[in-house]
């Protein structure tokens, strides 16, 4: 008994010593009122906390304005940024100086992101300027946070709306969990990416509720090691890896896995989505599982000849090789005839697809739901609605 007591105690003894370990590095005692700006305030009150080890920076409830901001580390030890209140970016464009980001995390380990609160991207007079559905080489508008080289890190309980271009984008980063955050811009607000993973690596997404302009998540070259858990997605492009090959040296992606979930009314599903005319590269070990389409264009696509707006050459296929691919247990209902496309490159046609236990329901106009493959041989098991490629090319 005594024994045990001691334990206890002992125990004890060290959550509070932990607890109390943590400093609070409030706002507002660097100034930083609501309904103000508090630019100011958050980079002193970064640069204080991130000297010491172990501390916490606090935004509490309110409304405050923020402009630009660089979070920089490393730091002495974790750091924690809370923000329990709304941030509102700047509406206008020319406030960032040509900068593509509003809020960046940059070179943190063990950084936890939390507490509830808003970050407002202010996107609404930014969307008129985007110009990348008539120009391949646009400018890209402010993404609202940034995550570059950041490792051992949590994500949790945050909000982001209305962004001007991507919401949340992480480059360069490893083990990072983003767990129930949420994401919402109109349907019909260009570019507004959920969440964008480039050149990172172990990366796990869990019970995101994301409704956007653009892909819901999309994953870009250089990354391995995702896991995407029960996310919800709607309005929105769908779960995308890619696109890939528009750019020279890009390196290969491989090791994504979607598990569970639920996409609504999107305009796409789950897909593989590379440029005709590319640049070499690979995409594999890409896996889509048990997952849920209500009302949704185009479920299940490996598309090869991904052009947007004509804006490509689609003369010569694409040279991104495609393998070890599966999509399994994926039922629901598809607002396109075609329910399932794969349109692979005839340059590297795709290799190791598996298609198994597809239930997709079409009741349109022109019969019920059809499939094609081009350039690809799926091993295809259990049901099949519809038929795996009912046309082949």
């Amino acid at each position: 008994m005594g024994e045990n007591l001691s334990i206890v105690t002992i125990s004890l003894l060290l959550f509070l010593a932990s607890t109390n370990a943590v400093q609070v590095f409030d706002i507002k005692s660097y100034g930083g009122q609501p309904n103000a700006d508090i630019t100011q305030a958050l980079t002193k009150a970064w640069t204080a906390a991130c000297a010491v080890a172990g501390s916490k920076v606090v935004i509490s409830t309110g409304t405050y304005k923020l402009g630009l901001v660089t979070l920089l580390g490393p730091c002495k030890g974790a750091i924690e940024f809370n923000l329990q209140g709304t941030l509102e970016a700047p509406s206008d464009v020319a406030s960032f100086k040509g900068k593509d980001f509003w809020v960046t995390f940059q070179h943190i380990d063990s950084l936890t992101v939390s507490g509830g609160g808003v970050f407002d991207g202010k996107g609404q007079t930014a969307w008129q300027k985007n110009n990348c559905d008539q120009e391949s080489d646009c400018k890209m508008l402010p993404t609202s946070i940034r995550f570059d080289f950041v490792t051992n890190s949590i994500v949790s309980d945050i909000q982001s709306k209305d962004s001007k271009s991507f919401h949340i984008n992480v480059y360069g980063c490893k083990s990072l969990q983003i767990q129930d955050v949420t994401i919402t811009a109109p349907g019909n607000s260009p570019n507004t990416d959920g969440i964008h993973i480039g050149h990172s690596s172990s990366i796990t997404i869990t019970n995101a509720k994301v409704g956007t302009g653009d892909d819901c998540i999309s994953i870009g070259d250089g990354t391995q090691d995702v896991t995407i858990n029960q996310v919800t997605c709607g309005p929105g492009h769908g779960i995308s890896v890619g696109s890939l090959g528009k750019y020279q040296n890009e390196e290969p992606v491989s090791g994504i896995r979607v598990i569970g979930g639920t996409l609504s009314s999107t305009t796409n599903g789950v897909r593989i989505k590379t440029w005709p005319a590319s640049t070499p590269g690979t995409a594999s070990d890409i896996h889509f599982e048990n997952i849920v389409m209500n009302n949704v264009a185009n479920p299940i696509l490996i598309d090869q000849g991904y052009c947007p707006n004509g804006q490509c050459s689609s003369k010569s296929p694409s040279k991104v090789k495609i393998s070890n691919v599966s999509f399994k247990n994926i039922r629901g209902t598809s607002s396109t005839k075609e329910a399932m496309k794969l349109i692979c490159s005839s340059g590297v046609p795709c290799q190791q697809v598996v298609v198994a236990d597809i239930d997709l329901a079409y009741k349109g106009a022109g019969g019920s739901a059809s499939s094609t493959c081009v350039n690809v041989k799926p091993a295809v098991s259990g049901k099949q609605n519809p038929p795996a490629c009912t046309t082949k090319q």
